[in-house]
């Protein structure tokens, strides 16, 4: 029999909460390109619990800014894949519905990390002219917060266009000991201190064609080191 989380409760506003002793899953139980074999430690997320996640999201979305103009900000390149997901799933919810959601979709890249390490060097490229946010509801999607220092730069720079309302929707949200309490508004899952790569997650541009969330090995770290 397949392993399962230890623990998933749903806290409000919290996501789902994977404990520090959650294991993972077998890398033999699932598909994944045999190009990362000896990379990874372990399956931390399948990809089909990430997809029932970010839907019960988009309906939480929905609930919350449904018939409002929304202006959603994905934050490349790890967000991609999960904000064209949400993306997608809203939309579904739009077309089968009474409540429907406008949106139309920017992109801007946040770069602060190297190798596993973040740094306090933080670019923002594709955000110098936000003008276009002014007076407009504001959802931000990202894939992964940890200190929250990068979300609290963003967030300062999204405000000074003075948007209607932010929103930020995360996918995950890394339990960590420097947390400056900076947390989403909508969290997919709330997972320990591990290096997490897939589903466009990535390792110096290496995992983001996993379609699991895996926790990268050493030995997978040593090889993508630059």
């Amino acid at each position: 029999m397949a392993e399962e989380f230890t623990t998933k409760t749903v806290r409000k506003d919290g996501g789902i909460v994977i404990n520090d002793d959650w294991p993972g899953y077998s890398l033999d139980l699932f598909n994944y390109p045999k190009h990362y074999s000896g990379d990874l430690e372990c399956v931390y997320i399948p990809h089909g619990v990430i997809m029932d996640r970010t839907e019960r999201l988009a309906r939480n979305i929905m609930d919350d800014l449904g018939d409002h103009d929304t202006v959603v900000l994905c934050v490349l390149k790890a967000g991609y894949q999960f904000c064209a997901d949400l993306v997608e799933r809203i939309k579904a919810l739009s077309r089968n519905s009474d409540h429907t959601l406008p949106m139309s979709v920017n992109f801007i890249r946040l770069k602060s990390y190297v190798n596993d390490q973040s740094t306090e060097d933080l670019h923002i490229i594709g955000a110098e002219d936000l003008s276009f946010l002014t007076g407009k509801n504001v959802l931000i999607v990202e894939a992964i917060v940890d200190t929250g220092k990068t979300m609290t730069t963003l967030l300062k720079h999204v405000e000074a266009f003075r948007p209607k309302m932010i929103k930020v929707a995360g996918l995950l949200v890394k339990r960590v000991p420097n947390n400056s309490g900076c947390f989403p508004d909508y969290v997919g899952f709330e997972i320990p201190n591990h290096f997490v790569v897939g589903y466009a997650l990535d390792y110096n541009e290496y995992f983001r064609d996993l379609n699991h969330i895996c926790v990268i090995s050493e030995s997978g770290k040593l090889k993508y080191k630059v």
